[in-house]
């Protein structure tokens, strides 16, 4: 790998330039393995949950979260397209709806699918570090502020989000916000597998009249409606993938190369403790300097996983 700038010293830091080539920089290093890892055992989980009788009530309230995801899809770009908005509806049977009068029926129908799978990648890209995961979890705030007015009259929405925004509170207090990033990667993942099942479930595997695909094949009518699932599916692919790649991409070097050991000739690479240290000092929590434990210690990783764990049973319970 060449080295085009050695170190230029500007005070106590050093900052780096490299060439990197597209291999190099979606090469994940120790930290990014660790969260693929992560990932990769959510899909596996969230897949086994899903269909399992009894069992699926522990993701029930992250289903409902996706929904609302899809909804505001709609509305988002129903306000963009000159729609009023009359209403957003979250229902227990997992499915929701969006009242609007006027905008782009041939935009505001494929956004519920599209713009969630955009969130969900969003928020798998923030979930490869905690002071991404902070910001997105502000931006989901936001979301949740315009949801509530939209569906100010639907009880179920209300108790969603207020959970919702408990956990995310809670995380922001655990290990740094270490589980905060965790509980960013879980909906990033979860988002991007809803779109996954919900469409071949409502559009390729059975054909439901009433699905966003079955009602814009009759705007278009160029194409069935099985053939614009199939095509969302595709793209709903391809922000998954863009998601996890723009991850490795942006998050593999740090600010502080004082804080990791690295050969004078590689790049820096971003560690756990790294990205503790930064969140110490973006957004951080009282005692985040004192009172967290060392981040990579196995209580640590302990007490983050029970806490997790934790959140997802008492959210499934409590629903």
């Amino acid at each position: 790998m060449p080295v085009v700038d050695p170190g230029i010293e500007l005070g106590a830091s050093y900052h780096y330039a490299y060439t990197r080539d597209f291999k190099t920089q979606v090469t994940p290093n120790e930290t990014q393995q660790s969260t693929l890892i992560v990932a990769g055992c959510y899909i596996i989980i969230i897949g086994i949950l899903w269909h399992v009788p009894y069992l699926k009530a522990i993701i029930y309230p992250f289903k409902l979260l996706t929904v609302g995801f899809h909804e505001m899809s709609h509305a988002i770009f129903g306000v963009l397209t000159c729609a009023h908005i009359h209403s957003i509806e979250l229902d227990p049977d997992e499915g929701g709806s969006t009242r609007m009068s006027g905008g782009i029926q041939w935009i505001t129908l494929p956004a519920g699918y599209l713009g969630s799978s955009f969130i969900g990648a969003a928020l798998i890209t923030c979930g490869f570090n905690t002071n991404a995961s902070k910001v997105a979890s502000i931006v989901m705030a936001v979301f949740f502020l315009f949801t509530l007015w939209w569906a100010r009259r639907n009880i179920l929405t209300w108790v969603l989000i207020f959970g919702m925004s408990g956990l995310i509170v809670m995380f922001w207090f655990v290990a740094g916000g270490i589980a905060l990033r965790y509980f960013v990667l879980f909906v990033g993942v979860m988002s991007c597998m809803y779109v996954l099942w919900d469409v071949i479930d409502d559009t390729i595997a059975r054909k439901a009249n009433a699905s966003d695909a079955a009602a814009f094949a009759r705007i278009c009518g160029c194409f069935p409606s099985r053939v614009w699932g199939v095509l969302w599916l595709i793209v709903a692919f391809i922000f998954f993938a863009a998601g996890v790649i723009v991850g490795l991409v942006a998050f593999k070097l740090f600010s502080h190369p004082n804080l990791h050991t690295h050969s004078p000739h590689s790049p820096p690479q971003q560690s756990t403790a790294q990205q503790k240290a930064d969140a110490d000092h973006f957004l951080p929590v009282p005692g985040s300097h004192s009172g967290t434990p060392t981040v990579g210690g196995p209580g640590t990783l302990v007490l983050t996983a029970l806490w997790f764990a934790f959140g997802l049973v008492g959210m499934g319970v409590g629903v």
